[in-house]
């Protein structure tokens, strides 16, 4: 009777399982193939996962609400991510970090025949806010390389302004001159918004809107400001490259400056410790010897 209660609930078990994955596979069967021709290319790591983050994105996070979408897409459009993943996706892989996170925690207290299973609560919590906390990484990076860059990119433009191009050509040239990296690649989308009939104002808002940066919007509102006007281009350019030039020479004073308090806490707990011991041992080991301690 026993043996045939544990065959039952082996049978059971065994067709539950089979249902499972039917209807995993069912369900992504149902999900579209992305075309992926006007996207980023996918980091391999992230390449793996990618089936795994258009599921949930077509069976989960395409009905989250509006407005938490629209949050996300406006934090990716900001770090320039948002040419490699929707905001679908990015709820989607916060989602799949998290079950990552907690279910390889839960494995690890398994397998050493632990008892802390909250913790794999707890990591997975963290894994949930992983790519959070990876894009605010991201979106000051490329803060920093835009505001290192963009000196540089206004003097080749007022080169190609004064050598008599006009600000679309000087920008493919400042593309072709300038340093690689974020900068680049918003020119590039410019580009392409002018080729695509997009009015020039229109395309430099649009940069604007992406990088939201105040030293862009002072740079869109010189340059649409001259145009309207009439004023020449080429002196207000490159009154915008000398003004950005002077605030990033004062950014980097301003780092010098910081740098000395930065230090005191290292001083402090890890380099004035280590200098007291060695100067403090020969004095000790010498009273030892000497039989005063």
């Amino acid at each position: 009777m026993t043996t045939l209660i544990g065959l039952i609930i082996g049978s059971l078990i065994g067709v539950s399982v089979l249902l499972f994955f039917y209807s995993l596979s069912k369900l992504k069967g149902e999900v579209p193939d992305e075309d992926r021709a006007y996207m980023d290319e996918l980091p391999p790591m992230l390449r793996m996962l990618w089936p795994l983050v258009n599921f949930f994105e077509y069976h989960l996070t395409c009905r989250f609400p509006p407005d938490l979408l629209e949050k996300a897409h406006k934090s990716l459009r900001e770090t320039g991510v948002g040419y490699l993943m929707s905001a679908e996706q990015y709820y989607a892989l916060r989602i799949l970090s998290a079950l990552i996170a907690g279910g390889l925690t839960l494995f690890c207290i398994v397998a050493l025949h632990g008892s802390a299973y909250e913790w794999a609560a707890i990591i997975g919590v963290l894994g949930y806010f992983y790519p959070l906390i990876w894009l605010s990484d991201v979106r000051k990076r490329r803060r920093k390389e835009v505001l290192k860059s963009l000196p540089v990119y206004l003097d080749f433009i007022t080169l190609g302004v004064e050598a008599g191009l006009n600000l679309t050509g000087a920008i493919k040239q400042s593309m072709e001159k300038g340093p690689p990296g974020a900068l680049r690649h918003e020119f590039y989308m410019v580009v392409r918004d002018l080729r695509a009939g997009v009015p020039r104002a229109d395309a430099l808002r649009r940069m604007e809107t992406r990088l939201d940066m105040q030293e862009i919007t002072a740079f869109v509102g010189a340059v649409i400001q001259a145009e309207k006007m009439g004023a020449r281009l080429g002196q207000v350019l490159r009154m915008q490259a000398e003004q950005r030039r002077i605030e990033r020479f004062q950014r980097a004073e301003k780092l010098a400056m910081e740098a000395p308090v930065k230090l005191i806490l290292p001083l402090i707990m890890f380099i004035f410790p280590v200098t007291f011991i060695v100067l403090a041992f020969p004095i000790v080991m010498k009273f030892m010897q000497e039989g005063m301690l």
